[in-house]
């Protein structure tokens, strides 16, 4: 599977790079999400679970930062278990361009490999779905990250 996207995110490129490196932001913005620990500077464990046409599993795993260049971007490498649901790896490119003071382009290039029952539930469903949890993701990270500017005095 591969998925490539971009997001206007109305939040600086600091204020970005910074929540993409809090626990708590990402917890709260990763759909399913019911624990993320930074184990490390690099290092992150997770359990989410998820519902994929009929399957619904939990996953534990962990993700790598990897070529880490603050604060233009990362690339993190992932893999986490399901159990007998099946189990996806992979990696993400994800880097900021500041496009004025608040406000910053982020751009991801995902490729991930699943197997077990969710390959079986065929590509087009796991493409319609992960980009589903990307949109969501990415609608919950925005309002996270953009919330401190809302809130300021005029």
């Amino acid at each position: 599977m591969e998925l490539i996207s971009e997001r206007i995110l109305e939040a600086s490129q600091e204020d970005t790079w910074r929540a993409l490196n809090d626990a708590d932001i990402l917890r709260a913005s990763i759909p399913g999400c019911t624990e993320l620990v930074r184990v490390s500077d690099t290092e992150f464990s997770a359990k989410i679970t998820l519902k994929v046409g009929p399957i619904k599993a939990n996953f534990a795993g962990k993700v790598d930062l990897t070529d880490i260049d603050g604060p233009n971007g990362y690339t993190l490498v992932g893999e986490g278990s399901g159990g007998v649901a099946g189990f996806a790896k992979g990696r993400a490119v994800v880097k900021l361009f500041a496009l004025g003071p608040k406000q910053t382009r982020l751009t991801y290039d995902v490729k991930a490999d699943i197997g077990g029952k969710l390959a079986q539930l065929g590509a087009r469903l796991i493409d319609s779905t992960s980009k589903k949890l990307a949109d969501e993701f990415f609608k919950r990270f925005d309002e996270a990250v953009s919330a401190p500017a809302s809130t300021e005095a005029p």
